[in-house]
């Protein structure tokens, strides 16, 4: 059965960067970490939850990738871009990676934003990620979070 379209860009993009057959599509959801963790039967704490935050006078984008485990300080993700975040609209979100809110993919947005993965991620092993849709994930190791995003590792919980 063919992916569907956001979830084949993911898998599309991940091919060209040497991660083929990655993308899975699930019968239940994988929205929030919790649901992703039971559908791929797999601990919370594997799940990179993808979180995007807007710079409150910049406008820009900011992703973190969290475990699914971790709640995110804000005050420190504000303190480690230098301006206060704020959490943006679903128009926001889409328009900055490509992806709908419980699908935003780690990678393959529609422009570079910034990235902070979160260093609990570089423990579990595999990790898994959102792939486009509420339904889609794929799975990595810490070391690809890291090289393909090109995310700054750093302390994100709470």
């Amino acid at each position: 059965m063919p992916l569907a379209p956001s979830a084949q860009k993911v898998e599309d993009w991940l091919a060209a960067h040497g991660l083929a057959g990655r993308v899975v599509e699930m019968p239940d959801s994988t929205r929030t970490s919790a649901e992703a963790a039971a559908a791929i039967g797999c601990s919370v704490a594997q799940i990179a939850k993808s979180l995007l935050f807007r710079g409150r006078d910049s406008g820009q984008p900011v992703l973190v990738i969290a475990s699914g485990a971790n709640r995110v300080d804000e005050a420190r993700i504000a303190a480690l871009v230098g301006e206060r975040i704020v959490r943006p609209d679903a128009d926001f979100v889409r328009n900055a990676t490509g992806y709908v809110i419980g699908g935003v993919p780690p990678v393959g947005h529609a422009a570079p934003i910034t990235t902070l993965i979160d260093a609990d991620l570089l423990a579990p092993d595999p990790i898994w990620a959102a792939a486009g849709t509420p339904f889609a994930v794929f799975r990595l190791t810490a070391d690809e979070l890291v090289s393909l995003s090109g995310g700054q590792v750093v302390d994100v919980k709470r």
